[in-house]
């Protein structure tokens, strides 16, 4: 039986394109997907980019057992009762006075960081 890697091998060369373009596209390296051809069971999201790339849709290229490995379908996300039942409230406007403190704090702790650095790093 072949495996996710074989089965996404077959699939690259039967698009036409060449592996330089697809590597160059995905933004990884020649040895990188050559050893993907090699794995038994690949990620979802690597998939899902190379068909992209190639124009190729893996849902059905996968058997069962393997699909439940490699799930082609997303789950539904439920959300738990609490958060369901919180109602919405007006943005307060004590969000900018709270977002301006943020920032002169973050500030604050950018400039004592680069002092820091100059401490440490500085020509002595």
């Amino acid at each position: 039986m072949t495996h996710q890697g074989e089965i996404l091998q077959e699939a690259i060369k039967n698009s036409g394109i060449s592996i330089s373009r697809l590597v160059q596209e995905l933004g990884i390296t020649r040895p990188t997907i050559y050893r993907k051809f090699k794995e038994t069971t690949l990620d979802y999201n690597f998939v899902k980019r190379v068909g992209e790339v190639i124009q190729h849709d893996f849902t059905n290229d996968f058997d069962t057992p393997v699909q439940s490995q490699l799930p082609f379908t997303l789950p539904a996300v439920t959300q738990p009762a609490s958060v369901r039942n919180i109602v919405l409230q007006p943005a307060d406007q004590d969000c900018t006075k709270a977002l301006m403190a943020l920032q002169a704090k973050y500030i604050a702790l950018l400039e004592a960081y680069n002092e820091l650095l100059l401490k440490l790093y500085a020509p002595k």
